[in-house]
């Protein structure tokens, strides 16, 4: 009775061994099946192209070339305002070999054609802009006659006092609102001045500017 007590136990330790050994078999099989699948995932992973996401705030990729364009046209030539000058057969002189008064006139009335249109600027004498006396000034000096650069009224205590018909000769200085502007004398019903709307131009006596007519005055030429 004994003797098949201790047989059936020997039989029943051995079952228990193989299934043991089967089981932990079977673990292994298992084990290594996972682990070659995540290295084969792992390599699969490794072998494909990484595709990136764009970040969708960064710039966008600039793609054309950059070309520098050069102008290689050169800039057009400034025109430079050049003085009217009379033709030598037109400019008579008297016989100590000076100008005539009316070639004088002549050059003065050219002086004042070629500044026609240019702006006015409070203290300018030239060559682009003028006030009133600056522009006197300049006239008379492109005519050849020459005499210190100053205001309208300074003109005005300077230079000879005309009345009658004399004050609306060709040439005279006609002064304006209490001795603060200065034009020349075309005709009895034109002048000439730097006006600060217009710049340099003609204008009538008639309607605004009579009414403010302060005097004449005139610049001697006799020994020109």
């Amino acid at each position: 009775m004994n003797c098949k007590k201790f047989l059936s136990v020997i039989f029943f330790s051995a079952v228990v061994l193989v299934i043991q050994n089967f089981a932990q078999s079977r673990d292994r099989v298992v084990g290594n099946e996972r682990s070659q699948k995540v290295e084969n995932t792992e390599i699969n992973r490794e072998s494909q192209p990484v595709t990136r996401t764009p970040n969708p705030v960064s710039r966008p990729v600039l793609t054309n070339q950059i070309r520098v364009v050069t102008n290689n046209t050169p800039p057009p030539s400034k025109v430079k305002k050049t003085v009217s000058s009379m033709p030598t057969n037109s400019v008579n002189t008297n016989s100590q070999g000076n100008l005539s008064l009316a070639a004088f006139n002549q050059r003065l009335m050219g002086a004042m054609q070629s500044k026609i249109g240019l702006v006015y600027r409070y203290g300018s004498d030239g060559p682009n802009s003028y006030d009133c006396s600056g522009l006197i000034w300049s006239v008379f000096q492109n005519a050849g006659l020459d005499f210190t650069r100053t205001s309208a009224s300074s003109y005005y205590r300077t230079f000879e006092p005309v009345s009658g018909d004399e004050r609306y000769k060709f040439g005279t200085l006609v002064f304006f609102n209490g001795l603060g502007h200065v034009g020349i004398v075309i005709d009895e019903n034109t002048f000439y001045h730097a006006s600060q709307s217009k710049g340099v131009t003609f204008s009538k006596f008639a309607g605004y500017w009579e009414k403010r007519i302060v005097g004449f005055r005139r610049i001697p030429v006799n020994n020109y």
